[in-house]
């Protein structure tokens, strides 16, 4: 078995072709390869450059235009705050922690679920399922609220960094830097 990601090309006229299977497919195919955990990668048939966060994002987008979308607004704005931030790549790996820890919880959840029933892994898969179902708005304000927590906790992080700094640098003569020494209303 390789493990080399399945290769899958777009074309100018938008269409994904999956080189695996020799046929064309969808944003939902892909979004099935994704939920399968099978290692892909989409890439521009012309160019050749590896375009796979853009699809990914793609997908995110159709599924925030759901009916039930992951995100709100206000998290929405906060991560665009972010970009060219200084602080841009370690949100990013914030929030990519916050999710692993998310899916080690759900992990655990479905081996105590497994437990539960024995061991057998059809019964604990569909009483997963179930669970999910039926509490699957709880679930989803769950998981929102604890990333928007978390985004609030980074935001707070960054502005007592700049508080430091700003105490750290206030003594010494930066033009410009608000509480720099110096003349009174200097500035």
């Amino acid at each position: 078995m390789s493990d080399a990601p399945r290769i899958i090309k777009k074309y100018p006229n938008r269409r994904l072709y999956d080189t695996a299977t020799s046929t064309y497919i969808t944003l939902a195919n892909v979004k099935q390869l994704v939920l399968d955990q099978t290692p892909f990668q989409v890439v521009d048939a012309k160019s050749n450059d590896d375009i796979t966060r853009n699809i990914l994002l793609q997908i995110i987008l159709e599924e925030e235009n759901s009916d039930a979308p992951m995100f709100s607004s206000d998290m929405l704005s906060q991560i665009i705050r972010f970009y060219g931030n200084a602080m841009q790549g370690m949100m990013g790996n914030f929030l990519e922690k916050n999710i692993q820890t998310f899916m080690a919880i759900q992990q655990q959840m479905q081996e105590q679920s497994a437990k539960l029933y024995g061991g057998n892994p059809m019964a604990s898969a569909e009483a997963w399922n179930q669970i999910v179902k039926m509490q699957g708005p709880a679930i989803q304000s769950l998981m929102s609220g604890y990333l928007e927590q978390s985004a609030r906790v980074f935001v707070d992080m960054q502005q007592q960094m700049q508080k430091q700094t700003q105490n750290l640098f206030s003594g010494f003569p930066f033009p410009g830097f608000p509480g720099a020494g110096g003349k009174p209303g200097d500035k």
